[in-house]
């Protein structure tokens, strides 16, 4: 017997390979069991792969809520979303509440603006040790921290009585999440409430978890006030640069260059013409090169100097070192 519990995330996240890689040490005449609350499309073609005529069990529809969840959303912007956090926990006021985030990064980040305006609350993900994570939730359980922060992989497997809201501070792509989390709350006949912060680039997501649904979700307009966002004044002038100051033992003027041993100047700019036919109508094989300009060097005068054919000067080669050194 194959049990796969959490099926849809075990073969969303990549375990696929190993998934198979244990089938192959598995007798051909086996029963495959695998569990999950929520299976997209997706996942479900993925797992037929694994399956031979299956039969499925579902305990509810998926497009089912609790009927004493009460759910709203918020239109807010992204930026805004950790004030309106904020401003609900206060005042409706959350005693157990569980919010969902999209990562990682994006759990810690809410925990900390928390923190920053006296609300305590803990985050649990797949980063938090199995230590951590059991901190955490014992703290939730026994009402230390109010507000729990979690992802959805983090989530699974969370059994705790008497939530009262549920937060989608990130609004996922599949909509049996959204089923999926705020099904947390609202269990053996109590009351709950969901609420979901949706952004301009989320009003995809909305879309499909109310075409799941079919019907949509109030919208909400009690907004607090959030912080003016200033943009000062882009000043496009380039400021004035002071000459560099030259360093402890370097000296304010160039070095200038040395003349040639020969005594010719040294051009600054240097350009290619083709030179002169030969008297038989024939191509040179080489070009002249042409001293547009010189400065006053020994030898020179200041003058310009005529252009003077010559070979094309060979690229020094570099010397190789010895290996060992």
């Amino acid at each position: 017997v194959l049990v796969l519990d959490e099926a849809d995330r075990m073969l969303d996240m990549g375990f696929i390979h190993d998934i198979r890689r244990i089938m192959k040490h598995l007798p051909t005449e086996r029963q495959t069991l695998l569990f999950s609350a929520t299976i997209p499309a997706e996942i479900q073609d993925l797992a037929s792969s694994l399956l031979r005529n299956p039969v499925t069990v579902r305990v509810t529809p998926k497009t089912s809520t609790a009927d004493r969840i009460d759910e709203s959303v918020y239109h807010v912007e992204k930026r805004n979303k950790p004030a309106l956090l904020a401003h609900l926990i206060e005042t409706m006021p959350m005693y157990r509440a569980i919010v969902f985030t999209r990562t990682k990064h994006g759990a810690d980040k809410v925990v900390r603006h928390l923190h920053r305006v006296g609300i305590h609350a803990e985050a649990i993900h797949g980063n938090k040790s199995q230590n951590a994570r059991e901190r955490a939730l014992a703290n939730f359980r026994c009402d230390k921290s109010p507000v729990l922060v979690a992802t959805d992989i983090a989530s699974r497997g969370i059994d705790v009585d008497g939530i009262t809201h549920v937060v989608n501070y990130d609004l996922s792509h599949e909509p049996e999440t959204y089923v999926h989390r705020i099904g947390r709350t609202a269990r053996a006949g109590a009351a709950g409430m969901a609420v979901a912060f949706c952004d301009r680039d989320e009003m995809s997501n909305l879309r499909a978890i109310e075409r799941l649904l079919r019907r949509s979700i109030p919208v909400c307009d009690d907004h607090p006030e959030y912080p003016a966002v200033t943009i000062e004044p882009r000043d496009d002038r380039r400021p004035d640069r002071s000459p560099r100051q030259p360093r402890r033992g370097e000296s304010q003027q160039r070095p200038q260059r040395a003349p040639r041993r020969d005594g010719s100047p040294i051009a600054r700019d240097v350009e290619r013409r083709p030179a002169r036919r030969h008297s038989d109508g024939s191509a040179p094989l080489q070009t002249e090169r042409v001293a547009v300009e010189t400065t006053g060097r020994s030898g020179s005068g200041g003058q310009s100097q005529s252009a003077q054919p010559g070979r094309p000067r060979r690229p020094r080669r570099r010397q190789r070192r010895p290996a060992g050194r």
